[in-house]
């Protein structure tokens, strides 16, 4: 069973405007489970840091190596992405096939592990949020919020870098 028609019992071939995948191809990846594994991400975030205070622990803080490590992987992603868009669709260069599946699925993992670390990252935030007035507990908001914000570069980069993967349709072609 196929999902995604807009009414049940609906074929997704049926929608105006829409056509079925041919077979071999990729579903483009749905922004919505992509909101949904943030959700996920932020309610372990939450979790993760109720359960470590609880025991006594101290919740551990996000530190500026992170959030490099995060910059420069959207910085690579991005740069894959352009790069790629200018071989496929620019210049309509062919690539091989394997390299193709290996960049789309980089794409897509890193889309997917974005969005899970920036709702991990964001629960973080959110659970120092009440204790805003002290110095330690905002030092803590600031860097799980860029945190996320840098999390979500690495989605929107992964998801550019899955766009520019898509085969260019064939001018020649008639339907």
């Amino acid at each position: 069973m196929v999902s995604g028609g807009s009414e049940p019992g609906r074929a997704p071939e049926d929608e105006p405007g829409k056509e079925p995948p041919r077979p071999g191809s990729v579903r483009p990846t749905s922004r919505r489970l992509l909101i949904a594994i943030a959700v996920l991400g932020a309610a372990i975030g939450l979790t993760a840091v109720k359960a470590i205070e609880s025991g006594g622990g101290v919740a551990p803080t996000v530190s500026w190596l992170t959030l490099i490590a995060w910059a420069f992987l959207a910085a690579l992603l991005f740069a894959a992405a352009r790069n790629t868009h200018q071989r496929i669709q620019v210049r309509r260069e062919r690539m091989e096939p394997s390299r193709a599946v290996f960049l789309l699925l980089i794409g897509k993992a890193s889309a997917f592990v974005g969005a899970l670390c920036a709702g991990v990252y964001a629960g973080f935030a959110l659970s120092f949020l009440q204790a805003m007035g002290a110095s330690a507990p905002r030092h803590r908001v600031i860097m799980a919020g860029a945190a996320a914000v840098v999390s979500v570069l690495v989605v929107t980069a992964g998801l550019l870098l899955e766009r520019a993967c898509r085969v260019p349709e064939d001018p020649d072609e008639t339907p």
